[in-house]
């Protein structure tokens, strides 16, 4: 039997090093796959001019929230979570919008992940609105929309194109909010 031939050592360095040097280029290379194996989730989120999905959803009125119910209005679809701070800034902001152009054609839904509808209740108490509430528990429509972080919005025009979106929430978004909003309802 022939010996297995060997790999040339680089300036002389051990057997043992090469080992190592060999494990720190798998790792690395691990690690580097690893990265890009996180990027196509939110590299597939949904984007503008993408068609809005369904939502499919009772709101807790029990008012059914569907494509169908949103059709030809400008529609804002906030995803949220109780345990979201940014959401407990964004949520009077939206508040404020949808009582101030819900006669336009404004209408806002907000999609929330919470797995407990007591947590939405809980946050409801604190945090009064007027706009419709869905619980998305099983996560359903979040994997159809893919919101980025928590809060997300996604503004969509009258024809059900995505048109703006809105990943996290600083109080000084609510000026662009606004703007883009405005400029949607007004064609």
């Amino acid at each position: 039997m022939k010996p297995a031939a060997s790999l040339p050592v680089p300036n002389g360095e051990s057997g043992s090093c090469r080992i190592r040097l060999l494990f720190m280029r798998l790792l690395c290379l691990a690690l580097a796959l690893s990265a890009v194996a996180v990027v196509p989730d939110a590299a597939h989120a949904l984007d503008v001019g993408a068609r809005q999905p369904e939502i499919g959803l009772r709101d807790r009125s029990g008012n059914n929230i569907d494509l169908a119910s949103l059709k030809g209005k400008v529609v804002l679809v906030d995803f949220w979570a109780s345990w979201c701070a940014p959401c407990k800034q964004e949520m009077p902001v939206l508040e404020r919008l949808y009582q101030q152009y819900k006669k336009d054609g404004l209408v806002i839904v907000a999609v929330s992940v919470d797995k407990e509808s007591s947590n939405i209740a809980d946050f409801l108490k604190q945090v009064h609105v007027t706009f419709p509430i869905v619980h998305d528990q099983e996560h359903a429509v979040a994997d159809r929309f893919k919101p980025p972080r928590m809060p997300s919005s996604y503004i969509v025009d009258r024809k059900g194109l995505v048109r703006h979106v809105h990943g996290g929430f600083r109080p000084d978004d609510a000026a662009a909010l606004e703007a883009e909003i405005k400029a949607l309802l007004a064609k």
